[in-house]
């Protein structure tokens, strides 16, 4: 095992590994900051060019490209609060915010540092821990699924920025929304509304685009006024600073890279749920948890490096039991057996030196986002900044129109997501937030799928009067049980203190 080790890091190290990690971070900066694009499509453009390399190669341009991406994503959230890909949900939350305070540059950095220690981090406990945490995938069931969305679903509160009952009903919109289509299990129809085109449903992405996107493009085009600036008067962000800043709360980077490995390694979960939870996480543990949302680096923080661990978390299934942990995942694994390697429990007996180099390629990746994030960082916030609103607007709806429509290649989804973004415009004059509804989106199909599977393995096994037995029969159920009550509840904790506190001084 230590010869594959040694042998895996020292093929990556070499300079032909060396100059196809750098190639692949610039295409996944690229696709991850433009909407619509995802690291899917553009794994699976780049496998075809992999057929004359041998297997690491290929498989480290392709990890690159994903963990890069994933990144990516971050751009858009900060300084257009659209979040270029679904994982980058939460960096919006506190990312344009501080775009809004001068601060444009200061959160793109962080997000890059975040990404950088996150993916180091996770890419450690992999190699230390991946037969552990398989055995926790493993585990998952049905059951534990739906439990996952439900304690995604009790995030609604830590989102709402204002009332919460009006995160509620965010929520229950986008819930709503994810319904649209065929059931996934009794194959019935849903809403609608006489035309066939809706069967599909509604494309997460493509929703995603029309609710952060389109009211942020009509904001702009209809006051002219731009909300997104960088304060030149402090000479830039330096680097050693922002760097300072990442590590001044050690703990909120290594429980968020924690929580995203985790949570990467849960196939069908994805980073964006991560990020997600690892915000919730870090706002629940601040003592300044008041100004989350209002623009805190320690929200950008935890949502960036919670989406990057979740990259090496979600290659941990692959590895070790050819089960991908995401759909980027997935891609990968087609890129493997085209290369006649097979993954599982063998995979790291019989070509070890491929296991191992792959692994490592994914921190090299990371590290390799300090220098082509920060670089590529700056230039696109300065530009974003200093671009008359009059090129700048055509130029992002062009790319958010390109980005609808290359989902699926059609013209519904393009209209869906303007018409999308003109309700998601309208209600945010109600108080209702994007935050809340994508999370919605997001969580709704897996609670429904995880509960409704759960009820036919529960009538199989109880019959059908106990058939809702099948929720709590396993440890991990009541676990997340118990992490969704905490969440629930912690507010409430948190609000008795602060009167408690004031009491104590007004005395």
């Amino acid at each position: 095992m230590i010869e594959s080790v040694i042998s895996g890091l020292m093929a990556v190290l070499g300079w032909e590994a060396l100059l196809l990690v750098v190639a692949g971070t610039i295409v996944g900066l690229f696709v991850g900051s433009v909407p619509g694009l995802t690291a899917t499509m553009a794994l699976a453009l780049l496998v075809p060019f992999t057929f004359t390399m041998d297997p690491l190669s290929a498989m480290v341009l392709l990890g690159a490209v994903y963990v890069s991406s994933m990144y990516g994503g971050a751009f858009t959230a900060i300084l257009i609060n659209t979040p270029g890909t679904p994982g980058a949900i939460a960096t919006t939350l506190d990312g344009y915010p501080m775009a809004q305070q001068g601060k444009a540059e200061l959160a793109i950095l962080a997000a890059t540092v975040a990404s950088v220690v996150g993916g180091i981090i996770s890419v450690i406990f992999v190699l230390l821990l991946a037969a552990p945490l398989t055995e926790i995938a493993i585990r998952f069931g049905p059951a534990e699924y739906f439990w996952v969305a439900v304690l995604g679903l009790s995030l609604i509160g830590a989102l709402s920025t204002g009332s919460l009952v009006k995160g509620l009903l965010g929520g229950a919109i986008g819930m709503l929304i994810g319904t649209i289509g065929v059931s996934p299990l009794g194959g019935e129809s849903r809403f609608l509304f006489g035309t066939s085109t809706l069967q599909g449903g509604v494309n997460l992405l493509v929703a995603l685009i029309g609710i952060f996107a389109i009211p942020e493009l009509i904001r702009l085009a209809a006051t002219a006024m731009r909300t997104v600036d960088v304060d030149y008067s402090r000479g830039g962000e330096k680097l050693s600073h922002v760097f300072r800043i990442t590590l001044a709360k050690p703990f909120n980077v290594i429980r968020s890279s924690v929580i995203g490995l985790i949570i990467g390694i849960i196939p069908g979960a994805g980073n964006n749920v991560a990020g997600l939870v690892a915000y919730n996480e870090a706002k629940r543990a601040s003592s300044d948890s008041q100004s989350f949302g209002k623009g805190n680096v320690d929200g950008v923080i935890a949502s960036e490096a919670s989406n990057n661990a979740a990259v090496a978390g979600s290659v941990v299934p692959l590895l070790t039991l050819g089960v991908p942990g995401s759909p980027p995942a997935a891609v990968m694994l087609g890129a493997l057996m085209l290369h006649g390697i097979r993954p599982g429990t063998a995979l790291f007996v019989e070509t070890g030196t491929l296991a191992y180099g792959f692994i490592f390629s994914l921190g090299v990746s990371a590290i390799a986002l300090l220098v082509v994030g920060v670089i590529g960082g700056r230039l696109i916030c300065r530009a974003v900044c200093s671009v008359p609103l009059g090129y700048l607007v055509p130029t992002i709806a062009f790319m958010t129109i390109l980005g609808a429509y290359s989902m699926r290649n059609s013209l519904v989804d393009v209209f869906m997501m303007i018409g999308l973004g003109v309700f998601a415009y309208v209600v945010r004059y109600f108080g209702i937030q994007a935050a809340p509804i994508a999370l919605g989106l997001i969580l709704g199909p897996i609670a429904e799928d995880g509960f409704g599977m759960a009820m036919l393995q529960g009538t199989a096994r109880f019959g059908p009067d106990a058939a809702a037995l099948a929720l709590f029969t396993n440890p991990l159920s009541w676990m997340l049980i118990a992490l969704t009550v905490l969440t629930l509840i912690w507010p409430a904790v948190q609000n008795y203190r602060g009167r408690k506190r004031i009491l104590v001084q007004g005395e």
